[in-house]
């Protein structure tokens, strides 16, 4: 999974689009970062900017943004709707993919060390990155606004977290910190009563609602008393899900109600479990849920865990293509209910690179036709990844035959967890096949520098060193995860569809030529490297994994035939 981070950058500028401009040619000229939306706000003179990128990449993006807008924005000047504080007013990083809240946390960190160090803007740490717990919420940090400032500067317990405790008179102050991605949803129902949509928000958000003594005259909780503590206020009863905003609104535009919703944390809260309890609450007030929609991104992991949980609700196997678990998702939820869902623009892990995707034909054809040339990579290496990826495809095939075979009831688990082992080998595989042409590109690179004095020749040994043991690191790799495609085989063989034995064998057949290909690769770049010890450790290792690996394939092939020839 490619490390992925969403930057939401709010910049105090929303009218002049020059200076908007500006700020935004900076942060387009960081490479791998991809600007997915510019929010401008003339009211609020507050533009909010989306963007996302690998860590390294977004951090440069956001210190770039934070940079360019304490030059062009003069806060001193600044007037709006929307409570500010800065010229970069606050700044989230949002972890998306393969990306721990621990590594996002700690990327807001050095982002605000060094905007303080740089910049000598005054920066506060808030949400997830918070140091102080009065420092967690943005409205406690920003209350005072800019023109509070100098006065919170000067107070012993709100000095920055980096940074100066002098005003930045242009700059003010900026927030950054690592927080949960903010999914806003609707659930549409099949009713113009508002009411009954808001009834239905309070029974699914975090907050709740108001106590209230029952109307016997109406079912409706709405029309209720409400029940007050002695001080007037009112006794509240908690909703059913933690980390969720709702309300119910009527909208004019497909004259429909809808419960709108906003998951702060959809890893506590899914999607697909609120779905369904609305389902369930509309069943009970006599209307139904037609559908949903989403205002904005999702993460491609928040779909994943929805069409996982229904494929395991359709008793269907869930080691399948993610193209698949995307669909049930799209299907179960009923997202294309009142607009299409696009996927490529609805997912944010999708919409980073929505130009570069391209209808492919069943077979790569690009690829092959590259193969054959007389270039040199992609090569052996790629072709070995290529055949462990086809064996473990192979694999998740016949995991989802046996788990659809009434039969083999009682296989169901270990086919499941077969079937979603499987598909990660083969994406990690089919992502090696790029790895190994890159990494040889990596070596010819280093072959191409000068050596005429000591110090190049230095610089090239050293760059040559490092690029052939990362162009050993990737078919090690591939054969590791080829020798596991191997054992998943050997594993479905046995426990397999019968009528798919044959399929299992051809998975360890292809896997093993991958393995021993890319052992092959491990090899031809040893005799590059002079570390002796670093040398006999590698081919140790790779002798091992052909030994094994020839040995589970033997009894796959041995028991493979003996089962087609009863």
């Amino acid at each position: 999974m490619n490390k992925l981070i969403e930057c939401v950058p709010n910049f105090s500028e929303g009218r002049d689009t020059e200076k908007i401009n500006t700020i935004l040619y900076h942060i387009k000229q960081v490479d791998q970062v991809t600007v997915l939306d510019v929010d401008p706000g003339k009211d609020t003179n507050r533009t909010v900017v989306t963007l996302v990128g690998p860590p390294e990449a977004i951090a440069e993006a956001a210190f770039q943004g934070i940079k360019i807008a304490s030059e062009v924005i003069d806060m001193s000047k600044h007037s709006g709707t929307h409570p500010r504080m800065g010229a970069t007013d606050v700044c989230p990083f949002i972890p998306i993919n393969g990306v721990s809240e621990e590594e996002c946390v700690e990327l807001s960190k050095q982002v605000g060390k060094r905007v303080g160090e740089e910049l000598n803007i005054p920066i506060y740490l808030y949400e997830r990155s918070a140091q102080n717990p009065k420092r967690k919420k943005l409205p406690d940090i920003r209350k005072g606004e800019y023109e509070g400032l100098t006065d919170k500067l000067a107070d012993p317990e709100w000095k920055p977290d980096f940074g100066p405790t002098k005003l930045h008179v242009k700059g003010g102050a900026t927030v950054i910190g690592c927080r949960d991605f903010l999914i806003a949803y609707n659930i549409n129902l099949n009713t113009r009563d508002h009411r009954l949509a808001t009834d239905i928000a309070f029974e699914l958000r975090e907050a709740g609602r108001s106590k209230r003594i029952p109307n016997p005259n109406s079912k409706n909780l709405l029309d209720g008393e409400i029940v007050r503590h002695e001080d007037g206020k009112p006794v509240k009863v908690p909703g059913i899900f933690k980390e969720i905003k709702a309300i119910g609104w009527y909208v004019d535009s497909f004259k429909r109600a809808q419960i709108s919703i906003n998951f702060n944390n959809y890893k506590i809260s899914t999607i697909h479990n609120v779905f369904d309890e609305a389902c369930r609450l509309a069943t009970e007030r006599g209307i139904r849920v037609t559908g949903s929609e989403l205002v904005g991104l999702i993460p491609l992991e928040a779909l994943l865990m929805a069409g996982t949980y229904y494929l395991k609700k359709q008793n269907r196997s869930i080691g399948v293509p993610v193209n698949d678990i995307i669909e049930c998702a799209i299907q179960s939820l009923g997202l294309n209910d009142v607009a299409p869902f696009i996927i490529n623009e609805k997912i944010i892990d999708y919409a980073v690179d929505n130009g570069d995707q391209k209808e492919q034909t069943m077979i790569d054809t690009k690829f092959l036709n590259e193969l054959s040339t007389n270039s040199p990579a992609p090569g052996g290496g790629s072709v070995a990844a290529l055949a462990g990826s086809l064996g473990a495809a192979l694999s998740s095939m016949v995991a989802a035959l046996t788990h659809e075979k009434k039969e083999m009831l009682d296989s169901k688990p270990l086919m499941d967890k077969i079937g979603v082992e499987a598909q990660q080998l083969k994406d990690r595989l089919a992502v090696l096949v790029e790895e190994d042409t890159q990494a040889f590109n990596k070596v010819m690179e280093a072959n191409r520098l000068p050596a005429t004095t000591d110090e190049e020749k230095n610089i090239k040994k050293e760059s040559l060193d490092s690029a052939n043991k990362h162009a050993i690191q990737i078919p090690l790799e591939t054969a590791k995860k080829c020798l596991r495609v191997i054992e998943l085989s050997e594993e479905l063989v046995t426990n397999g569809n019968p009528n798919s034995v044959s399929d299992a064998g051809v998975a360890a057949e292809v896997a093993l030529a991958g393995l021993r290909g890319a052992c092959m690769n491990v090899m031809i770049n040893l005799s590059e490297i002079d570390d002796t010890s670093y040398c006999e450790a590698l081919q140790n290792e790779v002798d091992s994994l052909i030994k094994n690996g020839e040995s589970i394939h033997k009894k796959v092939f041995e028991k493979t035939v003996s089962i087609i020839k009863g």
